[in-house]
């Protein structure tokens, strides 16, 4: 029986910018479905990871697959069926949430009832026409939310996604992002405890380089305390 190809596939993965080694030597593998929580201290290499996922950066080192497409020769391949959820929202503040979320379902061919749906499943759907600069931090996440999940990906970057949420409204984004979703996930949390309560694995950065990598079940948030020393 064939096996299912990897959601991602790293070896030995590097970035530098300029003479600062951001990332390096980071290898691993991720089965569809499942999620990967990425720990580590600011200036650890997290983002720059997440934004090689997402084809934002070339590595410079080492060949990363993300859902099949070699990065970055085949990043066209992988751009629509990927999710990100970035410290900046990547919504258009003048517009409303609405008028967001429609924009990018043109962008990616989904039909504009979509923007409904998803407003509705995170309780937005009475505040969809106010502009996004008029929102709270809270409200504009969960619309960053909907525009990372809108197009259904078959992999979800997630930079801090319940930053400004309380727990109701860290439920309501469940069904987009969390487990519910069924897809392969990058998380990258601060909250250890939570982060390990989401993941199926767990990769530990410190000075771009691979501390810990290792099945969730077998790491505990002592283990990790090292990375941010």
């Amino acid at each position: 029986m064939a096996t299912a190809e990897p959601a991602l596939a790293l070896r030995d993965v590097g970035r530098a910018y300029g003479d600062r080694v951001a990332l390096q030597g980071v290898s691993l593998d991720l089965a569809p479905g499942r999620t990967l929580a990425v720990f580590g201290a600011n200036g650890a290499g997290k983002t720059t990871l997440l934004r090689i996922l997402a084809t934002l950066l070339r590595p410079h080192a080492g060949e990363a697959r993300v859902l099949g497409c070699r990065l970055p020769r085949e990043a066209w391949k992988a751009r629509g069926r990927i999710g990100l959820l970035s410290h900046e929202p990547l919504l258009y503040r003048d517009l409303s949430a609405r008028e967001n979320l429609r924009f990018h379902a043109r962008l990616h061919d989904v039909p504009a009832e979509r923007a409904e749906e998803v407003l509705a499943v995170v309780g937005m759907e009475r505040r969809g026409d106010e502009p996004v600069r008029a929102l709270s931090r809270g409200m504009a996440q969960r619309v960053a939310i909907c525009r990372a999940a809108l197009h259904a990906p078959e992999l979800l970057l997630l930079d801090e996604p319940l930053a400004n949420l309380d727990p109701g409204g860290a439920g309501q984004v469940a069904p987009l992002i969390g487990r519910e979703a069924g897809v392969a996930r990058v998380l990258i949390s601060h909250d250890v405890e939570a982060g390990l309560a989401e993941a199926d694995w767990v990769l530990g950065l410190r000075g771009g380089r691979t501390e810990v990598l290792a099945p969730a079940g077998e790491v505990t948030p002592a283990d990790l305390k090292g990375l941010y020393r």
